[in-house]
Formats: structure tokens, sequence, C-alpha cells
């Protein structure tokens, strides 16, 4: 895969304050990326500095093969972002907003209602967005970045203000952009959501990258043990299995010990009227890396 923002030893101060420290970061054309970690773990100052809007005090940042700092404008067009806050002037319809970004990116007014009916605001688009929901401005925030099909997408707290359905209908559009070959990376707090959206989880902590891979990856190096929960048809009695109100008995296993025991359970399937596999959440796996960083 073609590398499209590259990061190398790069560090941040403010001050005497470390916001970014020595970290080494690569994301290619075509994957979904998570970036995540608590408030002031660095995650907004590593986006400053990939868009170019702050300047790294050692290390080397490049988008698209430029120093996005110095970038030329042709460069930044074929960048979308979304910011945590979305502000916008609320006398002006969602089509003029919309025509003002798109004429920063050099872009025509036929560009306009494609991306407007492409987050479902096409029949809002010539209302003030005084009278636009969170949700709706939240989504006019998505319809800019989404402009020119731009080949990195950097969102930041991009489903805050999304009801359930209209979240799946984002991580669709998302999909989509990165099945297109677009490089996508989603800044979120929202670790349960992002769980199967996103082909890599990058964890951030005080600056630094404590973890960086697959889902798979994570837990293979966490070893967190595997929740395994069953409704026997009968009486069932077993040392290390816990009974719960409903009837039904749950056990953890460490990864390694999965399978022996599921080819234990299933040796006899009819005694089993259910059974529940329950692997590491992302959440799980956060809050493992924070508490191995802080030991």
């Amino acid at each position: 895969m073609m590398k499209t923002v590259a990061l190398e030893g790069v560090t941040k101060r403010y001050g005497s304050v470390v916001a970014v420290r020595d970290l080494d970061l690569a994301l290619h054309a075509g994957e979904t990326v998570a970036l995540v970690g608590h408030n002031g773990a660095g995650k907004t100052t590593q986006i400053k500095m990939m868009l170019g809007l702050a300047r790294p005090t050692s290390g080397s940042v490049r988008l698209l093969g430029f120093d996005p700092s110095t970038a030329a404008s042709s460069i930044r067009a074929q960048v979308g972002y979304l910011p945590e806050s979305v502000s916008f002037h609320l006398a002006l319809t969602g089509r003029e907003t919309l025509g003002f970004y798109a004429r920063l990116k050099g872009l025509d007014s036929r560009s306009l209602d494609p991306a407007l009916a492409e987050v479902g605001l096409i029949g809002a688009a010539d209302r003030a967005i005084g009278t636009y929901s969170k949700g709706m401005r939240q989504r006019l925030g998505l319809a800019q970045a989404l402009l020119g099909h731009p080949r990195v997408l950097i969102l930041d707290e991009p489903t805050s203000g999304l009801d359930p359905a209209l979240r799946r209908e984002f991580y669709a559009i998302v999909s989509a952009r990165a099945s297109e070959g677009a490089t996508v990376l989603l800044a979120s707090h929202a670790l349960t959501e992002l769980e199967g959206r996103a082909h890599r989880v990058v964890i951030l902590n005080q600056g630094q990258k404590i973890a960086d891979g697959t889902l798979d990856d994570l837990r293979s190096a966490a070893r967190l043990p595997v929740s395994v929960r069953i409704r026997p048809v009968g009486r069932f009695a077993a040392i290390g299995w816990r009974r719960l109100a409903d009837g039904s008995f749950e056990t953890e296993v460490a990864a390694g010990g999965k399978l022996p025991l599921l080819a234990w359970l299933l040796s006899d399937a009819s005694a089993i009227a259910d059974l529940t596999i329950t692997e590491p959440t992302l959440d799980d796996l956060y809050a493992h890396f924070l508490r191995r960083e802080a030991a």
C-alpha cells in the first residue's frame, strides 16, 4: 500500500510541556486507522501536525510526500478534515456554506449536490444552518470534508451528535471512501463503535504511541482471557464455571485455551442449548495497555 502520511521521530513541545514524544507512524492508501487516547494524550497535536497547522519541534511529517506546513494548496485540497467541534455561520444555508468550502478547494458548484446527498442533507440544503440540529451540522461538517474526494480524510470525533442509525450511515460512507483508496484516520473516544470498522488501532498515552496494530494483533499482544458462556440442556457441573442468574454458566480461559475448551464442550453438542464467546473488546484492550504503561 502507498504511504500517504508519515511521521518519523516526531516530538512537539509547548514550552516545558511535551505534547508528542518521538512518534513514528505511517498511514497508507485504502486503510482506516482508529486513533484513540484520553484527553491530553496527544491526538489533537498529532492531527494539527499532519494538517500543517503546527510544526514539529523535531522529526519530520510528510503528507502525500510533502511537508504539510509548506505544501501547495493543490496538496491541501486532497485532504478532508472534520474537526471535533464544527462551527458554521448560522445565517448561511447549508448550500452556501458548502459552496464556500468548495471554492477554497478550487471546486465548482457541481460538487455540492452530490456531497449534500451523500450525507442526507439535500432536502435541507437551502435552509439556514441556524435551523439545523446538532446532528445535521455534524453531517454538513462531514460533507465539507468529503468535497473533492480527498485522498486523506482526518475525522476528529466524527459521530458526535449522530443517532445510531446515522452513525451506521456515516461508517458506510467512510468504508466506501477507504475502498476507493482514501486513507481514513478516525480519532474517537467511542471505542466500542470502532470495533470492526478500522483496519488498525493506534493507542496514544502522554504523547507516545503505546500500541499499534489490528484488533487481532492487539489481542495477541495483550493475551487477555476470553469469556465463554453456555446454556446447558440439563445439569452441568465443572470446576471454574460460574452459574449466572438466568441459569447459564460462564468461565474465562486464556486465549490459547479457547479451542481446546470448545472442542471439549462440543464433544457432546446435544447437551448445550447455546454458546457465546466474547473476545476482549477494544475498551478492554485500551485499559490493559494503559495499565501496562503505568506499571
